[in-house]
């Protein structure tokens, strides 16, 4: 008889994980495939499902797999019966026959990090949002509204955001910004000569000389070709420029570290606006806070002041969404050793220097 085993997914907007695991949080298969959220990757849902659990689940024998917790952005409200659909259709595509659980993204990214059933996510990745879990249950959400009606702080958000600095720039209602090159350079555009050079600390008056000899023709030619390209593309996809936003604002761009010291002061109105317990663990989780980085700095130096104490990191949310699965098929939580296998995670954080503080008023906002 086959041991048994779980299988955790993540399916996000650009990347959809799956792992299978043992009872014990050993893991013996990984799956990676595209993105896996109809509101904003523009894929098939279950065609997706179908190639992360294939992949991860290879020569496992799949008769040993008791249960699967699948994990989704976009699966909450509107989207939880489609998704459930989509899951149960690739599950039996992939020769599974074991129970389906499925769930937020939002329970596997806390997961992912943490054993504890009382604390908060804060994630920032293609999509932005805070949760606030409570006895192992989702009690309360701010944010997560996608990327045209919400996202405050995260990759996308950086990236429209830049992407409209760089218009205004080409256009003249904004200031020069090195932006420009680095969104053409993204999307494999020429740019125009007066912006080829753009640099942080560039002298206004020669930025005025250069404007005054480059015609307005060939910046409105970069401005139509990055409308075109931006346009052409999943909106998830617009989320890889911030990490060169980010670049550009290490190195001393001023429009760059507006636009992430912007997106660092919406995610902690979020985190704040959740209403997180005194003392409640936090976790971190999405590119933007998980990579190095000025946006990540100060949401990290925030949460500090706040609580006292340093959050902890969910890397890898199909490992979240395993552990969940083996707390389920045992019926209690899984334990903080399994845990920490699975995921990697310390079953205690590093705490910082000091006691932990209840956070006083919400700070105010930057536009």
């Amino acid at each position: 008889m086959s041991a048994a085993m779980v299988v955790g997914v993540d399916a996000g907007a650009t990347t959809t994980r799956c792992v299978v695991a043992t009872l014990d949080g050993a893991v013996v298969g990984r799956g990676v495939a595209g993105g896996a959220n109809r509101n904003s990757s523009g894929g098939e849902v279950s065609g997706t499902l179908v190639a992360a659990l294939t992949a991860a689940l290879g020569a496992v024998d799949r008769a040993g797999v008791r249960l699967g917790v699948l994990g989704a952005a976009g699966s909450a409200g509107a989207g939880r019966e489609a998704f459930r659909a989509a899951a149960l259709r690739a599950w039996r595509e992939a020769g599974l026959s074991g129970e389906v659980v499925t769930v937020t993204d939002l329970e596997v990214a806390y997961a992912a990090g943490t054993a504890e059933p009382d604390g908060v996510l804060l994630l920032s990745g293609t999509g932005a949002l805070a949760a606030r879990f409570a006895g192992g249950e989702l009690r309360r959400r701010c944010d997560g509204y996608g990327w045209l009606l919400g996202d405050e702080g995260s990759a996308v958000w950086i990236g429209v955001r830049a992407l409209r600095a760089v218009l205004a720039a080409l256009d003249g209602r904004g200031e020069p910004t090195a932006l420009v090159g680095t969104a053409c350079t993204h999307f494999g555009i020429t740019p125009a000569a007066d912006h080829e050079a753009a640099a942080p600390a560039a002298d206004h008056d020669a930025v005025a000389d250069r404007e005054a000899v480059a015609p307005a023709a060939d910046n409105e030619a970069v401005a139509q070709a990055l409308l075109a390209a931006g346009f052409a593309v999943a909106p998830a996809e617009l989320g890889r420029l911030a990490p060169a936003v980010s670049a550009a604002a290490e190195q001393g761009d001023p429009v760059a570290a507006r636009i992430c010291a912007a997106a660092a002061d919406r995610l902690l109105h979020t985190y704040d606006s959740v209403g997180p317990p005194p003392g409640a663990v936090v976790v971190l989780a999405g590119s933007v806070l998980l990579r190095p980085g000025p946006v990540s700095r100060a949401v990290r130096a925030g949460l500090l002041t706040r609580t006292g104490a340093e959050p902890r990191a969910a890397r890898d949310g199909a490992c979240g969404a395993a552990a969940l699965a083996v707390g389920r098929l045992a019926g209690a939580p899984v334990p903080p050793a399994v845990h920490a296998r699975l995921t990697g995670v310390p079953a205690e954080p590093p705490r910082a220097s000091g006691s932990a503080q209840e956070p006083s008023a919400h700070e105010p906002r930057r536009e």
